[in-house]
């Protein structure tokens, strides 16, 4: 009952099945790693914060480049403070303020960005209190360049001049006369009148929503394995059925019915003629008669009818049989 297995359709079938199966557990699998390495990075940095706000300072340039492991450290540089810069929109402690960002210029003639502290309302300069001057020691949380719309970073254009939408070299380097470290720091503790603007987990780290859309393409590939699965049941199981009823009979008689209803369908309407329903115009070539006396060549039950009619009509009236079929045949 099972031979359709190995016909080219149910081989095909089966190739299919056992290639998607597979592949959704593989996909589904590396959703869910994508999506665990997710939640092992936000707990890193969280415990990265926290034993970095213990441990000692160390210098700029043993924490660079950045990266997941040196984003929130501690670090110590020294160097005088030139350019200051605000940067507008940033919110902290559910208060709509802005950064004070002053480029530290160090013995390497690169500019470190120190973000001083946070203030709230608009954006203005004369807010900002001036930096220290002569030469200083910075120490604060490393942080990563940030990327312009993400993690609510404005995407930039048309501040003013003096503003900056995001801490990061591609944007400041347009803004300063001098090259910029690919990091910046974010003080300890604020110069005074501002306050100390926390350190933030770098981006992709944390538990966001890329990261629950990991963990919704996670069922969503097997979902799909469980589906491949259900559909090649099915179509077994209504193969089998229609195997078994075909060694039956059941297929063979269920077809000659369903033919013989479609002949019947065709033969009324063949019988209706070719003018819609009108009644088929005698052939030209047909003899006076003819058609009235049944004798078609192919079939003689209209003769045969007429006679069994003159038979009845003669024994109503009381002719005899001889009689009756004599008269017929004149007819």
């Amino acid at each position: 009952m099972y031979r359709f297995l190995l016909t080219p359709r149910w081989w095909g079938i089966n190739v299919f099945v056992l290639l998607a199966i597979p592949f959704c557990i593989f996909m589904g699998s590396w959703q869910l790693s994508r999506f665990e390495s997710r939640v092992q990075d936000h707990r890193t940095q969280t415990e990265q914060a926290e034993a970095g706000a213990k441990e000692a300072p160390r210098p700029l340039e043993q924490l660079l480049p950045v990266d997941k492991k040196t984003s929130g450290m501690r670090a110590t540089v020294t160097g005088r403070y030139g350019k200051q810069l605000l940067v507008p929109d940033r919110e902290l402690d559910g208060r709509q303020g802005f950064y004070v960002l002053t480029m530290l210029r160090t013995d390497s003639g690169e500019a470190l960005p120190v973000v001083r502290g946070w203030l709230p309302g608009n954006a203005d300069a004369a807010k900002a209190p001036a930096a220290p001057s002569g030469e200083v020691t910075v120490t604060g949380a490393l942080q990563a360049s940030e990327s312009p719309g993400a993690n609510g970073v404005g995407a930039g254009g048309g501040l003013p001049t003096g503003q900056t939408a995001a801490i990061s070299a591609a944007s400041l380097v347009n803004l300063v006369p001098y090259d910029v470290y690919d990091a910046w720091v974010t003080l300890d503790k604020a110069d005074a009148g501002m306050k100390a603007v926390p350190a933030t987990a770098p981006a992709g780290s944390g538990l966001d929503l890329k990261a629950f859309q990991n963990l919704g393409y996670t069922g969503e590939w097997f979902v799909f394995a469980g589906f491949t699965v259900f559909m090649w049941f099915r179509l077994l199981r209504r193969e089998a059925e229609y195997a078994r009823d075909a060694e039956l009979g059941l297929v063979t008689e269920t077809t000659a019915a369903t033919d013989s209803g479609a002949a019947a369908s065709g033969a009324d309407g063949s019988a209706e003629g070719p003018t819609n329903g009108a009644p088929a115009e005698r052939p030209t070539d047909e003899a006076p008669g003819e058609g009235l006396t049944g004798e078609d060549p192919a079939d003689g039950s209209s003769v045969e009818a007429l006679e069994e009619e003159s038979l009845i009509e003669g024994v109503v009236s009381g002719e005899s049989g001889g009689e009756s079929r004599a008269r017929a045949t004149k007819a």
